[in-house]
């Protein structure tokens, strides 16, 4: 093998080396972080959950971050590039800095057979632990127990709400899904629960590990009205709050257990009301209910399962009056399009499905077939493109100024529309 030199050889290298995917086991990341000497000095936060995880992930950085920290993080997948998924200070890192850290996974895993998640989690992790922060945040790719991220012992551990999703690989039920994210608590540390209902096997299994459980409605809750909102902890309380910037029916969830962990690691890590209240106006999240001013307007959204569709429906519901919602869609074959398609597709006026550049992906036939049949009976427009940025070009054609465009599904769709950055629609009837 010619060793790769850049971080694009080194990512093609990583999709070669393991025959799967997905290898639900930990073992093998367990034998490499040791071979690497992974500690990490600084607190650590893993966020698990269904939906929501990117969102509390960025609402705890911009906090930290507002209040003076050095603050590292891993969020994903990407939308555009690669380097999204890790940032230092707020920015993401720059494509070279990751090299020696994938140079040094492959010297430790001496043949070991990492899937591309796995190899890549790793090289991050050595980045950000030869880094000098204050504050390390881990998110979650799958489930928890098995997930590469869960090989790091986290200082606090945080829970998002937990939905159907992935259910090839954690189980048939909310109950078994739960279970599986428990994993990332650890005994005698703070584990908080943002979920207001959250699967029974979650709260048993802290029991049994003696986890320090935090509980929406137990130990923290928020309330609010249409003008601000306020939140209390054990020990805490916070008043008159503005809303975070991120948009959504769900954020207040969301902010609500990062408020319970910044509480929960006060000993270690204080933080002012003032860097609160800056952290969530100021916190920023592509593609999570992002509103692009244009004409039309444009919605970026990656939500994918049931759940976080059913909160996008609702979002939309609350925007105003728009004469027509002209949505772009593609996903995988492995969601459940029929449920999430049944919450959102009353909203929608026009279709552009799109093919998208994975295996795992539905074609746009395949979607098309889903939509017709979400539909209901209505004679709605739907057309077939072979990529997002096609459809979207399609979707503004056909819009008048006044109407608005929803782009949502996998990451692949919403960073298909961003590939030239982020687009500034202006309606032909404009021109």
């Amino acid at each position: 093998m010619t060793t790769p030199t850049t971080l694009d050889q080194w990512l093609a290298h990583c999709e070669r080396l393991h025959p799967k995917t997905i290898d639900m086991t930990l073992d093998r990341v367990l034998a490499v972080r040791e071979r690497l000497g992974l500690r990490f000095r600084a607190p650590v936060v893993t966020v698990a959950g269904t939906n929501g995880k990117g969102s509390s992930c960025a609402m705890l950085e911009s906090i930290a971050l507002a209040a003076g920290y050095r603050v590292g993080l891993y969020i994903k997948p990407h939308l555009v590039h690669f380097e999204e998924r890790c940032r230092v200070g707020g920015a993401p890192v720059a494509a070279d800095a990751l090299v020696p850290h994938f140079e040094a996974v492959e010297a430790a895993r001496d043949g070991v057979p990492l899937t591309y998640f796995e190899f890549t989690t790793l090289a991050i992790l050595r980045l950000l632990a030869a880094q000098p922060l204050d504050l390390v945040i881990l998110e979650v790719g799958l489930g928890g127990r098995l997930d590469a991220v869960n090989a790091i012992d986290a200082d606090c551990a945080l829970i998002t709400s937990i939905d159907l999703d992935h259910m090839e690989y954690l189980g048939p039920d909310r109950e078994s899904i739960g279970r599986e994210k428990a994993h990332v608590m650890r005994t005698g540390r703070p584990a908080i629960v943002s979920d207001p209902l959250p699967p029974q096997s979650v709260v048993d299994h802290a029991r049994e590990i003696d986890a320090d459980l935090w509980l929406v409605g137990r130990d923290f809750a928020h309330a609010g009205d249409r003008q601000q909102w306020s939140w209390r902890g054990r020990t805490m309380r916070y008043n008159a709050l503005a809303y975070p910037a991120l948009r959504g029916a769900n954020q207040l969830i969301n902010a609500a257990g990062v408020l319970a962990v910044l509480e929960a690691l006060r000993p270690l890590l204080p933080v002012t009301a003032q860097a609160v209240r800056q952290g969530l106006a100021t916190v920023e999240l592509p593609g999570r209910f992002q509103i692009v001013p244009g004409q039309p307007v444009l919605v970026l959204d990656v939500a994918h399962n049931p759940q976080s569709v059913a909160t996008l429906a609702v979002n939309l519901d609350q925007m105003g009056f728009y004469p027509r919602t002209h949505a772009v869609f593609g996903a995988m074959r492995d969601k459940d399009l029929p449920g999430l398609l049944a919450r959102v597709a009353p909203l929608i006026d026009a279709w552009h499905v799109t093919d998208l550049p994975t295996p795992r992906a539905a074609t746009a036939a395949e979607l098309g077939a889903a939509v017709r049949v979400a539909s209901a009976g209505r004679d709605v427009p739907l057309e077939m493109h072979a990529s997002p940025a096609q459809a979207l070009a399609a979707a503004v054609a056909a819009a008048d100024p006044a109407d608005r465009i929803l782009v949502f599904g996998s990451f692949y769709t919403v960073g298909g529309v961003l590939q030239q950055g982020l687009p500034r629609l202006g309606a032909k009837h404009l021109g």
